[in-house]
């Protein structure tokens, strides 16, 4: 198959290296340093257990003009960033291209082909304007759970750091043709990558941790391990993950984990930054609004109360402002 990895990052490095390795034809979009780095080099991967592997079949391009037509396209990118994409976006696009959304928090095609009363809402939190629903068509779409966890050390190299599960799914649930060969096609580059038939709510239990975890750890600067075990933070999570359950089930989605057994995971991960924090630490813009704004306005939409979420997601809100205006960050440093 041949793939487009939109986002030459830490997931779409581990991606696109494995898929290569595998003999699939990929071709990254990627940008000054990376665009560099992988055409010099391509790409270098260095697994979990510390062995390290050389994708050299891979390219980079800038313009997506010059990757033409794809089978599919795998958007790596922050939810945030998928709009600066949109302009060029379909020139990777043939008549049956899948877009993969591997992007954190809820998406903007969650009310797509969704059978309900709720069916085509669109989501002002994370698609102002339906822009994003304007240039990429629902019947492209498949989603995608991420799992793994991932570094970019430097352009063109990443390292694993633990995961190799890509949940896919198509929005209807069926059991198409296309996501049958792009799961054989994740399998076949090393990854588990199970055809999901429910995939909202799968995306439920992974957005569960990061909607409290993420913007706690943001305000906070304390690990999931240390959010846990101190016993105010970990009820507060708890309460977020409970208005976020309710809003849920009113949109139909079952918990196939408890909330105990989701808060003990995230334990599990031990003294791990969030990718809030790190980007508060790096002073980069926070993925807010997918990961807890949505939630927001689906608890509006569906009219259950989130007052729990909604502080936790004003006082975030500003403290994104702040760094913003003062294109600054923010990190708790030990005296020497």
């Amino acid at each position: 198959m041949r793939f487009a990895v939109v986002g030459a990052g830490a997931i779409g490095g581990y991606l696109g290296a494995r898929l290569a390795l595998a003999g699939e034809d990929v071709t990254f979009i990627a940008r000054n340093r990376n665009l560099e780095a992988i055409n010099a080099r391509g790409f270098r991967l260095i697994e979990e257990d510390g062995s390290e592997r050389h994708a050299s079949t891979v390219r980079a391009v800038q313009r997506m003009t010059e990757a033409g037509p794809q089978d599919a396209v795998l958007l790596t990118l922050k939810a945030h960033q998928v709009r600066d994409v949109l302009p060029d976006l379909r020139a990777l696009f043939g008549p049956q291209t899948m877009v993969v959304t591997m992007i954190n928090g809820i998406p903007w095609w969650y009310f797509h082909k969704l059978a309900g009363p709720y069916e085509g809402r669109q989501l002002e939190s994370v698609d102002p304007g339906g822009v994003i629903a304007q240039h990429i068509e629902p019947e492209r779409i498949v989603g995608s759970i991420v799992y793994p966890a991932s570094e970019l050390l430097e352009p063109g190299v990443v390292k694993v750091i633990e995961g190799n599960r890509f949940s896919v799914g198509e929005l209807d649930g069926a059991r198409s043709e296309r996501v049958e060969a792009l799961s054989q096609a994740l399998m076949k580059a090393g990854f588990k990558a199970p055809v999901a038939r429910d995939i909202r709510s799968e995306l439920w239990v992974k957005l569960w941790g990061n909607l409290s975890f993420n913007p706690i750890s943001a305000l906070t600067h304390a690990t999931l391990e240390q959010i846990c075990r101190f016993g105010p933070t970990r009820e507060l999570a708890a309460a977020m993950m409970r208005e976020a359950q309710a809003v849920a089930e009113k949109l139909g989605v079952r918990f196939k984990i408890t909330l105990e057994q989701r808060i003990a995971g995230a334990e599990a991960v031990g003294s791990h930054k969030t990718s809030m924090l790190q980007d508060v630490e790096h002073g980069r813009a926070l993925e807010l609004e997918a990961l807890v704004g949505s939630v927001v306005e689906l608890g509006r939409i569906s009219e259950t109360p989130t007052p729990t979420i909604q502080a936790i997601y004003a006082a975030t809100s500003l403290l994104a402002r702040t760094l913003a205006e003062q294109r600054g960050r923010l990190a708790v440093q030990a005296q020497p």
